[in-house]
């Protein structure tokens, strides 16, 4: 494959690593960034100014509201765009291809381990799993709607699950434990339980962890008092709501 991927901040930045053996171009107009990517990747080319797209297969990394300014020459063989709210009407609008995906990683690609969700022509599918799988796993959905849900559940989401990291550590305070104690075992906690909910439904998994009157189900009854599973209920549509306000 012949890759042009144009920006290289933290989301493009972190592809790179997962994407340098192939054949790579990146587009970084920012001197002392791009100078950057030369020192760490000697083996990519490193432009500060966009190729006629023929031929390549675009990556979109700029930021959303940049990509009116931006100008591109050619008709590209597929644009995989990951610009946050931009449909794919604007994208065949503006950039010329024979082929378009849009896909929204999340922030976990900075350790390529994204949730990354994927829509659009069937015909770039294979590709653009293959690229994307350079930072974490892919899910390909249907629509643009279900990359709209998606937004929440797999962009927006981590914001929430560090809000129920932090309310665990304050609660481990609370009650006597340090502070920098309590994080290492809530990282290594939610890497475990996501290990062990890559095979196991998770009523399951708290089903085998709740014992009749143990401390996790008088745990879970404060939790359902407070409406837990209701507020991220409504979170999660308070997200989609926006993300098609963003669109």
């Amino acid at each position: 494959m012949k890759l042009l991927l144009i920006g290289a901040g933290n989301m493009g930045g972190a592809m790179i690593e997962g994407l340098k053996h192939h054949d790579l171009t990146v587009v970084e107009r920012f001197d002392e960034r791009a100078k950057e990517l030369k020192r760490l990747f000697a083996d990519v080319k490193v432009l500060e100014k966009v190729p006629n797209l023929d031929g390549f297969i675009v990556i979109l990394a700029i930021k959303p509201q940049s990509l009116d300014s931006l100008k591109v020459e050619g008709k590209a063989k597929g644009v995989i765009s990951i610009l946050a709210g931009v449909k794919l009407e604007k994208l065949k609008e503006k950039i010329d291809s024979q082929m378009y995906v849009r896909a929204m990683p999340n922030m976990a690609a900075l350790v390529c381990k994204s949730a990354t969700s994927l829509c659009g022509d069937e015909g770039l599918k294979d590709e653009a799993i293959e690229i994307l799988s350079s930072i974490g796993k892919c899910f390909w959905l249907d629509s643009e709607d279900e990359l709209d849900i998606a937004t929440g559940l797999a962009g927006s989401a981590p914001a929430w699950l560090a809000l129920v990291a932090e309310s665990l550590s304050d609660g481990a305070v609370n009650l006597g434990l340090k502070r920098d104690i309590t994080y290492e075992y809530i990282a290594q906690l939610f890497e475990g339980v996501g290990a062990v909910l890559q095979d196991e439904h998770p009523a399951l998994l708290k089903d085998k962890v709740t014992s009749p009157k143990g401390t996790t189900i008088a745990g879970i009854s404060k939790l359902e008092e407070s409406g837990i599973r209701d507020a991220f209920m409504k979170a999660m549509e308070s997200s989609y709501k926006r993300a098609k306000e963003l669109s």
